[in-house]
């Protein structure tokens, strides 16, 4: 069966299309610049890499561009469009409404707007990618995949904030926790690397990227996730500052004299590593600035790694323990120097790494701690797209 995933922005378009029977992209592209003058359609597929430059003037024509692509002489994978069974969306949202994946009704598209205000910017897209599908692809199921559905198991004492429990209740400020659909797919395939159920273990996931969080998983349940109502709260990210001082940022404001929009600007987009070092997100350039005695490089990693520890000490504490300890994303699959600043001085918690496997661990799946550790750590390549394809499927066949 083949699925067509999709995560949609106002002004962009992921897709790839997946053989679920055989679990392989059998092509992916991005659009970018929709509703401008001139937008940009690239693909690779076969192989090869197409890009072409034209208007996209809304996410109906770029949906009808990729569907035209998945059968073009040149880029076509398929025979017919009738081939693609479905569609799964990404939604970077579900608010308290969404505890799993649901099949689209005109309902949960209300509800998912109802949530605008907690994902302004992602929302909107996700909803005109389902609202323009229905237009090129009529008659075909669509899936909605939430990014905070895995975490909703996470209990009060985990996802209330110290303020007057009116604003919870009025505007639904809590911790939300994101990254879900990541965190559970490499739950299982780590504990299947390891040998051993995931539902019969405690884990700690680390998907660490230029977007990055933690989730304490206790026996097949998020119970913790270092993110918040945001993605802004937890660990120190690409161009995000994570964990900070309310009291420092109202301090800030006053001081810089910053709007509420100009103070969102510099959290989200100036912040994090970009930050500290004066421009650089790439590990790879932070970790080779560090090397080179760039003070602020060494600063930044330091700091990123400091506050992955904090965490993974933290949720293994909640826990009362740690069964399964797994790197997952762009940096946690490929930086072994990180994974290495990190775990560092963790034999306490019975974390007992292979240093020499670690090094040579990059961009695969490994078991990277010595044998007979009391934690196994392990390397899972993560897949979110996969992952919401088989939820699609899954649905799509109940």
């Amino acid at each position: 069966m083949k699925i067509l995933v999709l995560n949609c922005g106002s002004s962009s378009l992921k897709y790839q299309l997946i053989d679920v029977d055989t679990k392989t992209v059998l092509t992916k592209g991005l659009l970018e610049r929709i509703g401008l003058e001139m937008g940009i359609f690239s693909c690779t597929s076969k192989g090869e890499k197409h890009v072409v430059e034209c208007p996209i003037p809304n996410h109906t024509t770029g949906l009808q561009m990729v569907m035209d692509a998945l059968v073009d002489g040149q880029t076509g994978v398929i025979g017919s469009i009738a081939e693609v069974s479905a569609v799964g969306h990404r939604f970077a949202h579900g608010g308290e409404f969404f505890k799993q994946s649901v099949l689209i009704t005109r309902e949960v598209i209300e509800q998912a707007r109802s949530l605008t205000d907690l994902a302004p910017l992602h929302i909107p897209g996700n909803i005109m990618g389902v609202e323009a599908m229905e237009t090129v692809l009529p008659g075909v199921p669509q899936v909605a995949v939430f990014d905070t559905a895995f975490n909703l198991t996470i209990e009060p004492k985990n996802y209330l904030y110290g303020i007057p429990y009116e604003y919870y209740e009025q505007y639904g400020i809590r911790r939300y926790g994101f990254h879900g659909t990541s965190h559970r797919f490499v739950a299982k395939k780590g504990a299947k690397l390891a040998g051993k159920y995931w539902k019969d273990l405690k884990i700690i996931s680390c998907h660490l990227g230029s977007g990055a969080s933690i989730c304490a998983i206790d026996h097949g349940q998020s119970v913790n996730n270092s993110m918040g109502m945001t993605s802004l709260e937890g660990l120190t990210m690409g161009s995000r500052c994570g964990d900070i001082d309310v009291g420092a940022l109202l301090y800030l404001m006053e001081k810089a004299g910053l709007s509420v929009q100009q103070t969102n600007d510099v959290l989200y987009k100036k912040s994090g590593l970009v930050g500290l070092t004066g421009g650089a997100q790439d590990m790879r350039d932070i970790w080779a600035g560090r090397n080179n005695g760039d003070q602020r490089c060494i600063y930044a990693f330091d700091v990123f790694a400091q506050r992955c520890k904090k965490y993974i000490g933290a949720f293994a504490a909640q826990m009362n323990g740690c069964d399964l300890l797994i790197f997952t994303g762009g940096i946690g699959e490929n930086a072994w120097f990180m994974r290495h600043a990190i775990l560092q001085d963790m034999d306490w918690l019975g974390i007992e790494i292979d240093m020499e496997l670690n090094d040579r661990t990059a961009g695969e799946d490994a078991i990277i701690s010595v044998p007979g550790a009391r934690v196994t750590t392990a390397v899972v390549t993560t897949d979110e797209e996969l992952a919401i394809a088989i939820d699609t499927f899954k649905i799509i066949t109940a």
